[in-house]
């Protein structure tokens, strides 16, 4: 099996196209991701961050350009092919954790299976249980989301997207709506599910610290790449 999970070639993007209103997001996009990559996304507000993040996550369609998940072309994949990759190969975890209040915190984290496949087996449950345990919630696992802290709403969100164990992870400003601390604490899980998983973990962030706590960074402006390397460590 390749170790790249991840490549763009030439992806653009562009709404509208053919009419006045047409406008161009993103131009000429290449990028690949290795496994086991920890990765940032940077880039000011409208650069197309959000855009690119839909496209990597089939959840939008390219205009120009091809998007391989783990070796496969998905372009000019039915919708039935998409959802049914997205579902195999990707996790998401986004700045609000839409967590189901109805649901206790193992339910939420079994949520993805449920769906796949309807009643949870025991080996996955137990699987949801041990990843609470990772994200140092295991005492919670009959809360209700209601009933506990954001950062651990955060936990139970990053601990539903890995009980699929998808080889990519995208992450939305998953620290957006945290404080400092919270968000500092969420971000040093990040890391350590990615050194224990071997999980790649696409994140995207407006907070220069944490995309300076990531070994590669990529910034985007106007809808192009303007940079790709390692970070530049910032001190604390």
């Amino acid at each position: 099996m390749s170790d790249e999970v991840l490549r763009l070639e030439g992806i653009g993007k562009t709404f509208n196209q053919g009419t006045a209103l047409e406008a161009r997001v993103l131009q000429d996009i290449n990028l690949r991701l290795g496994r086991g990559e920890l990765t940032a996304l940077i880039g000011p507000s409208g650069s197309g961050k959000s855009t690119l993040l839909n496209l990597i996550g089939l959840l939008d369609v390219p205009t120009a350009g091809e998007l391989y998940l783990q070796g496969r072309p998905t372009r000019s994949s039915d919708d039935a092919t998409r959802t049914r990759m997205r579902n195999e190969s990707l996790g998401f975890v986004f700045q609000f954790h839409h967590l189901i209040s109805a649901f206790s915190v193992l339910e939420n984290v079994l949520m993805p299976l449920i769906i796949r496949s309807g009643r949870p087996s025991a080996e996955a449950v137990e699987l949801a249980r041990s990843l609470l345990q990772e994200v140092g919630l295991e005492r919670l696992a009959d809360k209700k989301p209601t009933e506990i802290s954001g950062g651990q709403q955060q936990r139970v969100a990053i601990a539903r997207a890995l009980v699929t164990r998808p080889p990519l992870l995208l992450a939305d400003e998953p620290t957006g709506n945290l404080d400092s601390r919270t968000a500092a604490s969420v971000f040093d899980l990040f890391r350590r599910i990615n050194e224990q998983f071997g999980c790649s973990i696409l994140v995207v962030t407006h907070d220069p610290r944490l995309a300076a706590s990531c070994p590669r960074t990529i910034e985007l402006v106007d809808g192009r790449i303007v940079s790709d390397g390692a970070s530049i460590p910032r001190p604390p």
